[in-house]
């Protein structure tokens, strides 16, 4: 239901004083020095001390120097005096300045200044060399508002979009109905809900440049931040020196238009990916049959009749009863359509159902997609993202049907059964909108923007052919409008491509950034595949194992895979139940990952009671293990920055001292 997802917590605690920008209140330009001249009419002070006049102050854990605006709540009427705050994180280049390069992340929901160091250090050395790096919390997101509804929201996508009777169209509207109430109550500040859309949100970036007294600048958007930066081109086409899209958004489509397409790029995502696991000889013999196709569709028919009930290995220890639905089978689904290693993951998941019915790797892929903890079935609270406002930009900027709810409600159900007819999974994606049915202050019979030229903004679109939230088509059909637009396509590939592994992608972006050259042609491919090399699943006993080398490499991968670990936000204390007994857990310290192992069992007769280290300085992750089960033993695996891979100690009552 989301268009994108980021996350590490980064807190921003700068504040200025409302009066610095009190003039913006009435439509007018805050006082600031003229530019200087530059590449992009940069201000003649040096960025440090332009924050620092503005108030600045380090962002806690962060390279960025944070600043808070107090910016206009609705900055089309001047008539209306109340303010908000908005907090932006700069990184001041560290060589000659071009000028900046903002970043506008996905969601929308998606907390900016989260991401802006990881983000950051993907980047060629040579842009936050010749660029000011700015991030940015978009109102009501994180350090601008943080406003959440954890709760409701974690209740809502547990329940059951299944739309294939009138009886379930009617429960899945109540709903969304339920949901539009209770996120809404617990989010509070219901006053800022009419002003959460992207039209506003962009000329509190309008004001930043302002004040920083930049002519022109760089925007980079990925996902909605691509709905972001063209809505900002649009209405300040003269301020931007160039612009990448990336993950595309096509604003002309409509609400619906736009979800028919998604769900349709979903399915096709889910269907390369069966395709690849088919192509890769492990995933395949993994596969009952050896056709992922048919292993998923065999789950999916199964689910369709009735949950399947299991035991989840808690991370407290012990087992907890549960059930999985077909909705559930399509949230993880989706969850892990996003990326690469995510497919082969998915993949991994359903080879191991195939294997022998067990669910529970799928189950950890529905909770760490839901965000919800696997012990309780609680929300957890991620700072980096807000699904309350998701749904409070997406309100503003998309409109469904007109009449009252009920009525709306109907005819989306009416296009809804037209989708459910045409693709063979993820239908329930399109009715990712339909809280907004119900959302209070939500715009009606919106008229949708008129397609963007950016004449004179040279521009590059990245898209990816297997990128199921944002459908590659939208890219493309933004880029044949463009005045002056550059096409890079990459194979395969994940949501967004910048800054993830294409070094195509990313040469592309650097060339475009420091030297100002455009690609060569219009339209560029560059190579990639749909999913990973598959990671063979663990055998189910230990009597499988050729050696205890075999089995903690095996291990050591599995570990690397499990998506409360894949995930993890590098800072909470983490538990997880063993799959077949025990408890294993990891904290972060200021140079490694901690592990502790508690009677763990990833297979069965191969019991670990120990720790391990996952060392960030040298690259290397070890485990100091006591083994149990099948034979006895103590032993040391070590894997070394290069990938070998060895462990020595005793085993069975025997010396071990093996490498590989």
């Amino acid at each position: 239901m989301k268009k994108s997802f980021i996350g590490i917590t980064v807190l921003a605690i700068v504040t200025l004083a409302c009066s610095t920008l009190m003039p913006a209140a009435n439509n007018a330009e805050p006082t600031v020095a003229e530019p200087g001249v530059g590449a992009t009419n940069a201000p003649s002070q040096d960025t440090a001390s332009r924050l620092e006049g503005l108030g600045s102050y380090p962002c806690p854990d962060s390279d960025f120097i944070c600043v808070k605006l107090s910016v206009p709540l609705n900055h089309f009427d001047p008539s209306d005096s109340r303010m908000i705050d908005v907090v932006f994180g700069v990184l001041p280049a560290t060589g000659e300045r071009k000028g900046m390069f903002v970043t506008a992340t996905g969601g929308p929901g998606s907390a900016g200044l989260a991401s802006a160091d990881s983000y950051t250090a993907t980047m060629d050395p040579a842009i936050p060399e010749q660029y000011d790096i700015v991030f940015f919390d978009q109102r009501g997101v994180g350090q601008s508002g943080n406003l959440q509804c954890v709760n409701a929201t974690a209740k809502y996508y547990l329940s059951d979009f299944d739309t294939s009777t009138p009886e379930k169209e009617a429960a899945l509207l109540e709903t969304a109905r339920t949901f539009a109430s209770e996120c809404v109550a617990e989010m509070g500040n219901p006053d800022i809900l009419p002003y959460l859309g992207t039209a506003q949100a962009v000329e509190d970036l309008e004001i930043f440049r302002q004040v920083i007294g930049d002519e022109k600048f760089w925007l980079y958007g990925e996902s909605y931040g691509t709905q972001y930066a063209q809505t900002y081109a649009a209405a300040h086409p003269d301020h931007l020196a160039g612009m990448i899209l990336d993950g595309t958004v096509d604003l002309t489509l409509s609400g619906v238009e736009y979800y028919v397409q998604q769900t349709a790029a979903f399915n096709n995502a889910l269907q390369l990916t069966l395709e690849a696991c088919n192509a890769d000889d492990i995933c395949a013999e993994t596969m009952g049959g050896g056709d992922a196709i048919a292993a998923y569709n065999k789950l999916s028919q199964r689910l369709k009749q009735e949950p399947i009930e299991f035991d989840f290995p808690l991370p407290s220890g012990g087992v907890a009863k549960r059930a999985f639905t077909f909705s559930d089978l399509e949230t993880s689904a989706t969850g892990y359509m996003y990326s690469e290693t995510l497919r082969m993951m998915f993949l991994r998941a359903l080879a191991a159902y195939s294997r022998n019915e067990d669910i529970v790797p799928m189950a950890r892929i529905l909770y760490n997609s839901l965000a919800i903890d696997p012990e309780t079935l609680e929300a957890m609270i991620d700072p980096s993202y807000s699904d309350a406002i998701y749904y409070g930009v997406e309100c503003q900027d998309y409109s469904y049907f007109s009449g009252t709810p009920e009525e709306r409600g109907a005819a989306l159900m009416q296009a809804g059964n037209e989708v459910e007819q045409t693709v063979s999974n993820f239908s329930s994606l399109f009715y990712g909108d339909i809280p907004c049915l119900f959302w209070p202050n939500a715009v009606e019979n919106a008229a949708r923007p008129a397609p963007l030229t950016a004449d004179g903004i040279p521009t590059l679109v990245l898209g990816a052919i297997a990128d199921p939230a944002t459908p590659v088509s939208n890219g493309i059909n933004v880029f044949r409008r463009l005045d002056d637009g550059y096409l890079v396509t990459q194979e395969g590939g994940p949501h967004v491509t910048y800054g993830v592994g294409s070094a195509c992608v990313d040469a592309i972006v650097t060339e475009f950034m420091v030297n100002g050259q455009p690609p060569s042609e219009r339209e560029t491919t560059c190579e990639g595949v749909v999913a990973d090399e598959f990671v063979p699943l663990l055998p189910l006993d230990a009597k499988e194992f050729s050696d205890p080398l075999e089995a903690l490499s095996m291990i050591d991968d599995e570990i690397y895979y499990l998506p409360e670990y894949y995930y993890w936000d590098y800072s909470t204390p983490t538990s997880i139940g063993c799959p077949f007994g025990g408890v294993m857990s990891f904290e972060a310290t200021d140079t490694s990952d901690s592990f502790s192992l508690e009677a763990c069992s990833f297979t069965s007769g191969f019991s670990l009671t120990g720790s391990g280290l996952n060392n960030y300085d040298d690259g290397t992750f070890t485990l100091e293990v006591t083994v149990s089960g099948l034979k006895e033993g103590t032993l040391t695996y070590i894997r070394d920055a290069e990938g070998t891979r060895s462990v020595s100690g005793e085993y069975g009552g025997e010396a071990v001292e093996l490498s590989r």
